[in-house]
């Protein structure tokens, strides 16, 4: 007769999870606080950069706003919202706010609009699109300041030879005075700032559409769409990031004018090109003024705040649709 064995009646010993090893959590919070460390040190010198060169002049500048502070003498004491309500009741104020505004909108219809046309045009690599490209581009390598002053010479009516263009065509009987009206002044302003800027925006128009699948196009093609349609339903929505940037660039340069308008026309005639830039330069520098050329100031930045973020919210919900 077999004889089983009994079954072992020996608890088993409880499992005890495995130990990490002693040198890893030695290790890990001096790696951590190393890499914290390395990190601040690498955006030490552009906190640095940005608190010296724009949180304290910011700073000082809200000061001179809300202070008596004349140019050749300091400060002389608070005298809060006096130079508020100096600037905004100046009788160029309003004027020049409007000015600044329409001169915005046309600069912005037509640069970008130029600007992509000229994207649309070298888009695709053909003979010769390199050096179209280049030709573009290349008065965008001038500084705007230089610019203005080589439109100068061109627009003078004694020695500039566009001003004497006409009357030597038989078109006209005396040099055409392109600075001489509000009008003439205006437009011939937005003419320069398109020659300067436009190839500057196509390029990055040009990225836009250089970064839209090829396959897109070709199969709108295939399922018979139009250009019109393609360039509605695919080219444009599809290039709206580039759109935006370029919209938010030209946008905020264009309110910010100051050099085309300081030497073209030095806000003639009858101080009907003077831009809201313009004013801060004369309460600051003719009137001597810092303390109202401080209030303006802050009035700007708070209203390019705002537009920039109607701006963005605004481009947010045309993405999300």
């Amino acid at each position: 007769m077999q004889v089983k064995a009994p079954p072992d009646r020996v608890a088993a010993a409880p499992r005890t999870p495995p130990r990490r090893p002693a040198h890893r959590a030695a290790t890990a919070a001096p790696r951590w606080r190393s890499r914290t460390v390395q990190g601040l040190g690498y955006a030490a010198p552009t906190a640095l950069f940005v608190g010296v060169f724009f949180l304290l002049p910011l700073l000082l500048v809200g000061q001179m706003s809300l202070s008596d502070w004349p140019l050749l003498a300091g400060d002389q004491g608070a005298n809060a919202p006096e130079n508020y309500t100096d600037v905004t009741g100046s009788t160029l104020f309003w004027p020049a706010v409007r000015f600044t505004l329409l001169y915005t909108v046309i600069v912005t219809v037509a640069l970008l609009g130029l600007a992509l046309l000229l994207a649309l045009l070298v888009q695709q690599s053909r003979p010769g699109t390199g050096f179209l490209r280049t030709v573009y581009f290349l008065p965008g390598a001038l500084g705007l300041a230089s610019a203005s002053l080589l439109f100068w010479g061109l627009y003078s009516p004694t020695t500039g030879p566009l001003s004497r263009l006409p009357e030597r065509l038989g078109l006209t009987d005396d040099p055409v005075s392109f600075l001489g009206t509000p009008t003439s002044a205006l437009l011939s302003t937005v003419f320069l700032v398109v020659w300067k800027f436009a190839g500057f925006y196509m390029l990055i128009l040009l990225v836009g559409l250089q970064r839209i699948p090829h396959e897109v196009y070709e199969a709108a093609r295939t399922d018979g769409a139009s250009r019109g349609q393609i360039f509605r339903s695919i080219t444009l929505p599809l290039l709206r990031p580039s759109l935006a940037l370029s919209l938010l660039l030209c946008v905020t340069g264009s309110l910010l004018a100051f050099d085309q308008f300081f030497v073209l026309t030095k806000g003639g005639p009858d101080n009907s090109t003077v831009t809201v830039v313009q004013l801060i330069y004369r309460e600051a520098f003719q009137r001597l003024d810092l303390g109202t050329a401080a209030a303006l100031s802050i009035i700007v930045l708070a209203a390019l705040l705002l537009l920039n973020v109607a701006q963005f919210r605004g481009l947010g919900r045309t993405d999300e649709s």
